[in-house]
């Protein structure tokens, strides 16, 4: 099979594949320039309430195939940076679900990620510096934001790889699971994303990432959108609720 981004959809989560198993599952141009299109229509699909982004077999990614850098670095730099850039918008809730290597280009695109969920034994490395690249700007701010300045210079000066202890440690990840365990815990856990209310998830995210535009529109949409009102019936009724508010307005 060819490289390329693999999808499903199930039980109210998207699972996206990265398939390069031959290299590591390292992203080639074809596969950096399919990521953005593909997310942008699984994000307005009323049956996806949640996003997993994993590898192929026992690797999350091990970046960027090193021929797309020999071919044209600008331009591979910046496929991967509008893809990274399109996860990150994902209006949904994001998890990457990581075994083995995730490093360089994997790297950006887990941080990219609203949480990180790996198998015990995954490596994780930043590796610009072993190859001379000036790391993107945004990629770096997004880094430090999420492990802190001093965790991010480490990565991005020596480009070593760290065991899933230290990214833990750091923020890097959210969870380590032990062998085995990965896929049950994501399937798990997305099921709890997708049963939780989306207004919610989508306002929330916005106010993290540092949006400050949309207080108001967040405020209407609370008023509106009868989440909140089915949230405080179904408590009041001792029974789950049934969420129907199905966002978010991209303006």
């Amino acid at each position: 099979m060819e490289p390329q981004l693999l999808h499903h959809v199930g039980d109210g989560v998207a699972t996206v594949v990265i398939h390069h198993p031959a290299k590591r599952n390292a992203m080639t141009t074809p596969m950096w320039r399919a990521l953005p299109p593909l997310l942008d229509s699984l994000s307005t699909r009323a049956d996806v309430h949640a996003l997993v982004l994993t590898g192929e077999g026992g690797t999350f990614c091990a970046g960027a195939d090193i021929s797309t850098l020999r071919e044209s670095p600008d331009e591979a730099q910046g496929l991967a940076v509008q893809a990274e850039e399109a996860l990150a918008a994902f209006p949904k809730p994001t998890l990457a679900a990581i075994r083995g290597y995730c490093v360089g280009g994997g790297s950006q695109l887990a941080a990219a990620c609203d949480l990180r969920f790996a198998q015990e034994g995954s490596l994780f490395g930043v590796t610009p510096a072993k190859l001379g690249i000036v790391y993107p700007a945004s990629s770096t701010r997004r880094l430090a934001a999420l492990v802190g300045p001093s965790a991010a210079k480490y990565l991005l000066f020596s480009g070593e790889l760290i065991d899933t202890e230290r990214a833990l440690r750091t923020g890097l990840v959210d969870e380590v699971l032990p062998e085995g365990e990965l896929g049950k815990r994501v399937a798990e856990f997305t099921r709890v994303l997708a049963a939780r209310s989306l207004m919610t998830q989508a306002a929330a995210k916005e106010f993290v990432n540092g949006r400050t535009d949309r207080d108001a529109h967040w405020t209407r949409q609370a008023r509106t959108g009868g989440d909140t009102a089915e949230g405080v019936a179904a408590f009041l009724d001792r029974r789950q609720p049934n969420f129907t508010w199905n966002g978010p307005d991209r303006s």
